[in-house]
């Protein structure tokens, strides 16, 4: 099924550009998923900004036009459909995605925030490169996906990664299947949140919205998720400031981890870590039923959530 990999540089980008790595990560797992790829990359805080998609067809002025009309500045247009535009400073996105969709019916919000930028199309990982060079593209961490369709449509929105709608600068990825996502969408939809995809995936982000609304940290609403989600998987979320990992308790999806002095590099299988990093690093299987958060902090500190819901602060290796 799917290949999904994360990656957190301790060392600023003594790899090079993150874009580069992750690229090179993602190309191994290509193989898993020739249906679509994506990445979503992480630096420091600079302007609000946004990425949108729009059908196919739309004409470019009308389409910068609309969103002056709401207060945004387009800046590019990369010409597939997908524009970025500079946003007021704490902005409403909410709000803002509401306008939008008013003056743009059908346009989607790829990504939102001051540190995330996140690229995705159909095709392979040399074809999102092709498209946005992203070997270029500079950051501190980042997770990509690689796409097999199993149940849903093949097309941008339903490509991975998935910005968590109304979160800024929150972002995920995922193999496997949740086998409870009707049950779930339909009591979100009942509290209005919006769903943009029939991707199952989609609904973790929206779990991870509603669970930081509720006042949970992120650590403990992915710990949570272990407990509300059903099914096979494993999934990375990333925010401006953290990498983290969730399998399910079967431990059903593959999964690897590596953890250095100079980076933590995840991956569903480890050809993703060789090919990338070499051979001179400890790659190891997570159990079944844990998570683990990573900060960008320099003393490179994480918590563990181990399978008996134990939580642990440390920078010792992961359970």
């Amino acid at each position: 099924m799917c290949g999904i990999i994360g990656f957190l540089d301790k060392r600023c980008e003594k790899h090079g550009p993150l874009g580069r790595t992750l690229l090179t990560m993602l190309q191994a797992l290509s193989c898993r998923g020739p249906d679509s790829a994506g990445v979503a990359l992480f630096g420091p805080p600079a302007e609000w900004h946004m990425r949108l998609s729009v059908p196919a067809g739309a004409e470019p002025d009308g389409v910068a036009a609309a969103l002056r009309e709401v207060g945004v500045a387009p800046f590019r247009h990369y010409g597939n459909g997908v524009y970025d535009a500079i946003l007021p400073a704490g902005v409403d996105s909410p709000a803002l995605e509401e306008k939008i969709q008013r003056r743009l019916p059908d346009a989607e919000m790829i990504c939102l925030g001051q540190q995330l930028s996140l690229f995705k199309q159909v095709g392979s990982p040399e074809q999102l490169e092709a498209t946005y060079r992203i070997s270029e593209l500079p950051g501190t961490h980042g997770i990509g996906h690689t796409r097999l369709s199993t149940e849903s449509r093949v097309d941008l929105s339903h490509s991975q990664p998935f910005w968590a709608h109304g979160v800024p600068d929150l972002a995920t990825v995922h193999n496997g299947h949740i086998t409870n996502y009707h049950k779930l969408r339909r009591r979100y939809e009942q509290r209005g949140y919006r769903f943009y995809t029939e991707n199952d995936s989609e609904v973790i982000g929206v779990y991870l919205r509603d669970r930081l609304a509720a006042g949970m940290s992120l650590t403990d609403a992915l710990r949570s998720s272990l407990d509300d989600f059903d099914g096979s998987f494993s999934y990375l979320a990333a925010t401006g400031d953290r990498l983290a990992y969730v399998r399910d308790r079967f431990g059903f999806k593959p999964l690897m981890v590596a953890e250095t002095e100079d980076f933590v590099a995840i991956a569903t299988e480890e050809i993703a870590l060789r090919q990338t990093f070499g051979r001179d690093f400890v790659a190891r299987e997570p159990a079944p039923g844990t998570m683990a958060v990573w900060s960008t902090a320099t003393d490179g500190s994480h918590t563990n959530v181990r399978p008996d819901g134990a939580i642990h602060h440390g920078d010792d290796n992961f359970p």
